[in-house]
């Protein structure tokens, strides 16, 4: 993680200003406007949609990209322009606004509307690790397997073509559940994964070692750290610790989440570490 000098002043804007922000928090949206368009010359979009959005940023020309909004808006700028090749030669800046601001701040933005948008004119570029997988996808912040989850709706559910306003059906339904045995809830995990992990192509776990979690994150200086706490009986195990350039996950049908998504199920996934390949305005210090 590399820090650059400072932004100048009269450095031009492109604010890009997410749908969902402009909904759930006009008045942050108002206010970010405000302080960005007191210190810098702003051009300010309002897309409508994902495709509007991706037209802003690719015509940005020469100025410097702002996305104004949740995690979500800032993953869509990140794979935009991972997909354009450009995400390596271009200096974003974020200004949190939304619900789900988990990933910004821990990536070290702030996440208030003022600080954020001060970070924006007067912040530093930082070179960020990130990961990414052989079918493109794009991680910032940690990635975690967890045990294969019951592919079962959860309890509590409402079910397509339930009876409400149809008393009949209702009642149908309610003969059925005394007639039928209630299946027991299944637990928050069906149990371990048997996952192979292999760090720069060295196995460090194999499939015939059951894992309760799986963690892997972009750390320093080119290297993904993994974490991989094995499955136990009785006494807790210790974790197997590892860092590596790439990293290769497979097994029967697993699931990860990232950047506040779950992907999968898949047998195989490979990620490797991109250097530096965020290059993000954050405050200085």
């Amino acid at each position: 993680m590399a820090e650059v000098a400072t932004f100048a002043m009269s450095d031009q804007l492109l604010v890009v200003i997410d749908p969902v922000a402009r909904r759930t928090d006009g008045e942050s949206v108002r206010i970010a406007k405000d302080v960005l368009s007191a210190g810098a010359a702003t051009k300010v979009c309002l897309p409508e949609g994902p495709d509007e959005f991706a037209r802003a940023l690719a015509r940005r020309g020469s100025r410097r990209p702002v996305v104004v909004g949740d995690d979500q808006a800032l993953m869509r700028a990140v794979s935009l322009l991972h997909r354009r090749r450009e995400l390596a030669e271009c200096v974003l800046s974020v200004v949190p606004v939304g619900g789900a601001l988990s990933l910004a701040g821990s990536l070290g933005v702030p996440t208030g509307a003022v600080a954020a948008a001060r970070a924006v004119l007067d912040g530093v570029e930082r070179r960020l690790d990130l990961l990414v997988d052989d079918s493109d996808g794009v991680v910032l912040g940690a990635l975690r397997i967890p045990p294969i989850r019951d592919p079962a709706a959860p309890a509590g559910a409402t079910a397509v073509g339930s009876g409400a306003g149809r008393p009949w059906l209702r009642t149908c339904q309610s003969l059925v559940r005394t007639l039928v045995p209630t299946r027991p809830p299944s637990p928050a995990g069906s149990g371990p994964s048997r996952l192979r992990i292999e760090v720069d192509g060295a196995t460090l776990v194999d499939l015939g070692q059951p894992v309760e979690a799986v963690s892997v994150t972009p750390g320093a200086a080119g290297v993904a750290a993994v974490e991989v706490r094995p499955a136990s009986v009785g006494a807790e195990a210790s974790p197997l610790r590892a860092e590596g350039r790439t990293v290769t996950v497979s097994g029967a049908h697993f699931r990860y989440a990232a950047d506040a998504t779950v992907s999968g199920p898949l047998r195989r996934r490979t990620w490797t570490v991109g250097e530096g390949g965020l290059r993000l305005v954050l405050p200085e210090g």
